[in-house]
């Protein structure tokens, strides 16, 4: 996997999460090339691993979505804040990367990326004089959905323009505009003012949860594109998606690139782990033909078997991700050591901080190793700084960090 020049290697000692490594420290490069397996005494547990197959799959499968469409694709790196993984992605054909906060940005501008979407309003004085220092030599876009933060840019700005985005949104839905009469008092404001230039329109449809409702937000937002297209600098940006309905997205938008000559930028993240929980039901391959694959699993270990239905695992809140599913119990490895088997009739019922409870009949014992699939990939990175990587035989084969 390519990484950025001049970022710091990953060091392996013994704080490092997983890594039964308490001699001297040992970099990155030399312990993967060591291509330990999972299982030989080099990790402890619970450790998250990602699987590289599937890793690489869903990369592919998300650039080819967007290439076929007509779609420029910025996916959303707050799920991973991996240089490694942001890499991957560029490499594979990404428009640009998108951020959620001012600290987002600027670490991938160390990273390196070239553009940065800000998906987001941002009234931080501070980190926008950073920004009106590095425009220029990196292209930078951000939201807006007020005259104030209109202005807010424009006061911070330097000799090169903020390029600004009107935010759409819905009512009871997130950061937007509420309707058109106030997205266009914003998009005037960003015409106007001498620090800001109206780059485009976007907004965001995962707050809808049907699709009527979602394709209805997408038209509207394509009408607000249409009415916004005369007080527009340069070429006009198009900018909307999650994970859950980018082929809504494509279908509603995609038509603007020839209409207005628009970029229409997509902005999915979740999909580059995917899961085995949220968005496995709410993939948009629900509907279209192929397939995500779920990239992330936890390995952690039986503790204690107290009574009849009843194990616990050294696994919890600061491992796993817990807010929309708690994880589900995949297969085991009997003792530790063997083969893994499918593990059934186990549910994962409870977490606490370093425990988790699994409920069922299914013949754990202490020491037993146990796989979960995880949901929602975007609380799953933030819980680890150095995470394997892994081959389909369980071997480690690169290792990836995180910057949260």
């Amino acid at each position: 996997m390519v990484r950025y020049p001049g970022l710091p290697e990953i060091v392996i000692d013994a704080r490092t999460r997983g890594f039964l490594w308490p001699g001297e420290p040992i970099g990155g490069r030399e312990f993967a090339a060591a291509r330990h397996a999972l299982f030989d005494g080099s990790f402890t547990w619970p450790i998250m691993t990602v699987r590289r197959s599937a890793l690489d799959h869903n990369i592919a499968t998300l650039a080819g979505f967007a290439a076929r469409h007509g779609l420029a694709f910025a996916p959303h790196a707050k799920t991973t804040m991996s240089p490694q993984l942001v890499r991957a992605q560029l490499d594979a054909g990404a428009w640009g990367i998108t951020a959620a906060t001012a600290s987002q940005v600027l670490v991938h501008r160390s990273f390196g990326v070239p553009r940065v979407l800000l998906a987001n309003e941002i009234f931080d004085r501070g980190a926008l004089r950073w920004l009106a220092g590095e425009i220029g030599s990196f292209d930078f876009l951000c939201f807006a959905d007020s005259v104030e933060g209109v202005r807010v840019l424009d006061e911070t700005a330097g000799d090169v323009p903020f390029r600004v985005l009107a935010e759409l949104g819905h009512p009871g839905g997130r950061t937007g505009c509420r309707d058109l009469d106030e997205l266009m008092a914003v998009a005037r404001a960003a015409r106007d003012l001498r620090g800001t230039e109206l780059a485009g329109v976007a907004g965001y449809e995962g707050t809808r949860h049907e699709a009527g409702e979602v394709r209805a937000f997408l038209r509207d937002l394509a009408r607000a594109a249409r009415a916004l297209a005369p007080y527009v600098t340069g070429p006009m940006v198009v900018s909307a998606g999650g994970s859950s309905w980018f082929d809504l997205v494509a279908e509603e938008l995609a038509p603007l690139t020839e209409e207005l000559g628009a970029t229409v930028v997509l902005r999915s993240g979740a999909y580059i782990a995917h899961d085995d929980g949220y968005y496995r039901e709410h993939t948009p391959y629900t509907r279209l033909e192929g397939e995500l694959r779920p990239a992330l699993e936890v390995w952690a270990q039986v503790l204690s078997v107290p009574e009849p239905g009843l194990a616990l695992a050294g696994m919890g809140k600061r491992d796993v991700p817990y807010d929309i599913h708690l994880p589900f119990p995949r297969a085991v490895r009997r003792g530790g050591a063997g083969p893994a088997e499918p593990l059934t009739g186990v549910t994962v019922v409870r977490v606490q901080d370093q425990h988790a409870y699994l409920a069922g009949e299914a013949g754990l014992r202490p020491g037993d190793l146990v796989s979960f699939g995880l949901s929602h990939p975007c609380t799953a990175f933030d819980k680890w700084r150095v995470i394997p990587v892994v081959d389909d035989d369980d071997i480690v084969i690169d290792l990836i960090n995180t910057c949260f």
